[in-house]
């Protein structure tokens, strides 16, 4: 993109949290990063290009593919060493985007093992961390990246340098690179593990002020109607904003951060209870970099309360489904209790420690502005988005728990959504067979790591070299090939490529009954407990999820099928029972969402989780038992909940287990005492 197309940073409205992050880390690479957590369509993705517009540019080795500095050239360098008097060259810093669908040899490069093998070359083509060297590295989407790309990024960025082993063969080169995620967490979460690797978070929403949304609308017309101008109506602000970046490097070697502002900072993570050390240092190189942006050389603890509020939301999480929040009372309180008073900046500072990004008159926005879209005193928790002030009273269940027909007649008053039983490690439930889906950890499936269960010739170019195959293939021809020395003449004919299998995700797809039978004897607090078990399950698996729901006379597609299992639970725990039972609606429906997510997605193998006492009121038994004799035709793996209680049972679940070739499970007996239960996978029809 040319520098008259890019969006200019200064011109984008609001958002002074983000704005804020991303200056701190172009300030400091070494704060680790930003994570930017946002709905679809805020700007994220704008933002962070136009950040690459700021950054001094670099000089660099004429002709280095890994961008060395000619003033301290990698002595590792693959393309090196390079003389001391090499020619250089100058260059705007780079921003390198790296694809979702990116490969491991385009991040870190590959080797070509045939060479390699064949001619002992060694052919290096290095990948996109070489390229981002000394420039900005942005992920777009980074959490539907596969967590072998997300970790072997994050080390990189960690370490400053990347390596790639390929049977034997190491190379290294520098990768320092300021790097930046933006992810929709309705598309899934990263680990917790990933999470805290990035050095700040933030969160981002439109705004909801009419006139702020007016600008934002109005400056993206006026840009696309014409790049260059509007690149330089705001060019005098892009200057000003490229020089305060250059003079805060300059200044950060000079900052100080005294006992009084580390014990602050220490202070305030021992009170969020983050794990490990990680968050102190982050925190700490954070307020470095915010004093040097805002023009001091002493950390004060507004640095320090700034850089906690982007250094430990995401650092927070003790549950799957908890969301990245941080109680700005409670860090008000620990710098409180911390503080022995912070040393008085100079009266020449400019900013007065805000935490907003720059404005015209190059100070900072100060907090509370709302202009960064975060929560209100009006906005209600997100703990309560079940509740319902002004909904009319439940009307009482019928007595015993059975079905009320007048529960499905338009405006008939709902029962409040049942709570939650307490969760458990929950069965291995698998499909069985061996599948090539995303890597995952559930079912078994050819993938590029696990063990290696084989080999084959190579297909296409070689990356995963079966070495004793590949040396017993050779050795008959030895002779015949004249070799007269020790070690083996090897011809691309005798390379064998190594086969191996490890675990895939899968798209496990929920079918819930909630109708009113549902609801007797606290069944559906029990079946909401075992459903979230199996939800947080999928989520450490690193499946898709999926929801339908079925009640009164049809059934809903609650939740399509997505990686956020966050959503997943928090469409459980607001889900309503009552009404009849439309058993055959609610597994048609699956067939119906099965089939479109085979044509989005055809090696993720599916598996089905019916959740039911089998009754059917509405629609009829033998109508449920034909849909599941359409699933199996189909295919689907699956597995049937049995939530029938009480002293009588009817074995309705069972029947409709066995019509779906599918094991039957008591939800009383999901726990892990059984753990290897497989589900059975019929052969899909042709």
């Amino acid at each position: 993109m040319s520098a008259s197309a890019r969006y200019p940073f200064s011109a984008v409205v609001g958002m002074d949290d983000l704005k804020l992050a991303l200056l701190v880390n172009a300030v400091s690479p070494a704060v680790g990063g930003v994570l930017v957590r946002g709905e679809k369509g805020t700007a994220k993705s704008t933002a962070v290009r136009a950040l690459a517009a700021l950054l001094p540019g670099v000089d660099a080795v004429a002709g280095c593919r890994f961008g060395c500095d000619p003033a301290a050239p990698d002595p590792d360098c693959p393309d090196g060493p390079h003389p001391a008097a090499a020619p250089a060259e100058h260059r705007p810093a780079r921003l390198v985007e790296l694809p979702v669908g990116a490969s491991e040899d385009r991040l870190v490069g590959s080797l070509d093992l045939e060479r390699a093998l064949t001619e002992g070359v060694t052919a290096f083509e290095p990948g996109l961390l070489a390229a981002a060297h000394r420039g900005v590295l942005y992920v777009d989407e980074v959490n539907l990246l596969h967590d072998h790309l997300v970790d072997l990024l994050l080390d990189a960025a960690a370490m400053g340098t990347s390596h790639v082993e390929r049977e034997g063969v190491s190379v290294r080169h520098a990768a320092r690179f300021l790097l930046v995620g933006t992810m929709n967490p309705e598309e899934g979460e990263l680990r917790p593990q990933l999470l805290d690797r990035f050095g700040l978070t933030v969160e981002v929403a439109a705004s909801r002020d009419p006139a702020e949304r007016a600008e934002v609308v109005r400056r993206r017309l006026a840009h696309e109607a014409d790049p260059a101008a509007f690149a330089a109506r705001f060019a005098p602000e892009e200057t000003d904003l490229a020089a305060r970046v250059q003079a805060a490097r300059a200044r950060l070697a000079d900052v100080v951060l005294t006992d009084a502002a580390l014990r602050q900072v220490t202070a305030v993570c021992a009170a969020f209870q983050v794990d490990g050390l990680r968050a102190d240092i982050v925190t700490a190189r954070a307020a470095m970099a915010l004093a040097a942006w805002r023009g001091r050389t002493l950390v004060t603890a507004d640095d320090v309360r700034d850089a906690a509020r982007l250094a430990l939301p995401h650092r927070r999480r003790r549950d799957p489904f908890d969301a990245p929040d941080l109680d700005e009372d409670r860090l008000q309180e620990a710098l409180d209790q911390a503080g022995d008073g912070d040393p008085e900046p100079p009266d020449d500072t400019p900013g007065g420690g805000g935490p907003g990004a720059p404005g015209p008159d190059g100070t900072d926005g100060g907090p509370g502005d709302g202009a960064d879209g975060g929560p209100t005193a009006d906005t209600p928790a997100s703990g309560d988005a079940g509740t319902e002030p002004d909904a009319p009273a439940p009307a009482p269940a019928p007595a015993g728990g059975a079905e009320d027909p007048a529960a499905d007649r338009p405006g008939a008053p709902e029962a409040a959504p049942a709570e939650a039983g307490s969760t458990f490690r929950p069965r291995l439930l698998r499909v069985a067979g061996v599948g090539a889906g995303a890597p995952g950890r559930r079912s078994p499936a050819r993938t590029a790591s696990g063990r290696t269960t084989g080999d084959r010739r190579p297909g296409g170019r070689l990356t995963a070299l079966h070495a004793a195959a590949t040396l017993r293939a050779a050795a008959p021809h030895q002779r015949r090939r004249g070799r007269s020395g020790p070690g083996l003449v090897l011809h691309r004919a005798d390379l064998r490529e190594a086969v191996r299998e490890g675990r895939e995700g899968n798209l496990v797809l929920f079918c819930v009954d909630a109708s009113g039978s549902m609801a007797a004897r606290q069944r559906m607090r029990a079946v909401k407990g075992a459903v979230l078990s199996l939800l947080l399950d999928a989520y450490q698996r690193r499946d898709k999820v999926g929801l339908v729901t079925f009640r009164g006379s049809g059934a809903a597609l609650d939740l399509p099928p997505t990686s956020s299992v966050e959503a997943g639970a928090r469409r459980l725990r607001d889900l309503r029972t009552g009404g009849r039972t439309p058993l055959a609606a609610g597994l048609l429906r699956c067939a119906d969402v099965l089939r479109v997510e085979r044509l989005r997605d055809p090696l993720r193998r599916p598996l089905l989780v019916v959740v039911t006492d089998g009754r059917a009121t509405h629609g009829g038994f033998d109508t449920a038992l034909r849909a599941a004799a359409r699933l199996r035709a189909l295919g689907t793996a699956g597995v049937v909940v049995d939530c029938e209680s009480g002293p009588v049972r009817l074995g309705l679940a069972e029947r409709l287990a066995a019509e779906l070739d599918a094991p039957a499970v008591r939800v009383d007996d999901l726990g892990a005492e059984a753990l290897g239960a497989v589900v059975r996978h019929t052969r899909r029809a042709a």
